[in-house]
């Protein structure tokens, strides 16, 4: 799924925004921060239908936002981020080319099947990610403070993908000196 760099600027600093603006402006105010986020997502519709129901779900929260005038609508964002990648990694998976390896094709390269193999795995491992995060995400959306909600949405979730792409990095380069890749 391809992202602008405004609906990847907006997705980073959501819960920040939100955190910050609770209190002081009412969530149906804050809705309007989701619809630009959903709106910046426009160009990614003629992609998949993964980014279709990802700005569907969006626009729901964002109605519900506006009707209850509660937060919780705007918190559940990062859920609906985390169930549409687990939707397009987990989709992937099956077809006979993985996400990571969809990528990882992006750079022109050809892989052996052993390569090919590997990657379906990282790609089974990416979604075990998302369905944690989303779990958590979750969690934090119905029974944290907003506090917690926002630093584990907006930085302890992007540290764990950080983490894990690093750890892949480094089992990706004892695999291909393991195999000759």
């Amino acid at each position: 799924m391809r992202m602008s760099v405004l609906a990847a600027a907006i997705t980073l600093l959501y819960p920040l925004a939100i955190w910050f603006g609770h209190g002081r402006i009412e969530p149906r105010w804050l809705a309007g921060l989701l619809l630009v986020a959903a709106l910046s997502r426009l160009p990614a519709l003629k992609l998949n239908g993964v980014a279709r129901w990802s700005v569907a779900g969006a626009l729901v929260l964002v109605a519900a936002a506006i009707w209850s005038n509660m937060l919780l609508p705007l918190k559940l964002y990062p859920v609906l981020v985390s169930a549409a990648l687990l939707a397009a990694f987990a989709y992937s998976l099956t077809t006979p080319m993985s996400a990571v390896e969809r990528m990882a094709r992006l750079r022109g390269e050809d892989f052996p099947a052993v390569a090919q193999a590997y990657m379906r795995k990282v790609t089974q491992v990416w979604c075990g990610f998302f369905v944690i995060n989303g779990a958590i995400a979750f969690g934090t959306a119905l029974w944290a403070p907003e506090a917690v909600w926002s630093l584990y949405t907006g930085v302890i979730s992007y540290a764990l993908m950080a983490l894990l792409f690093g750890a892949e990095y480094l089992v990706r380069l004892r695999f291909k000196r393991l195999h000759n890749v």
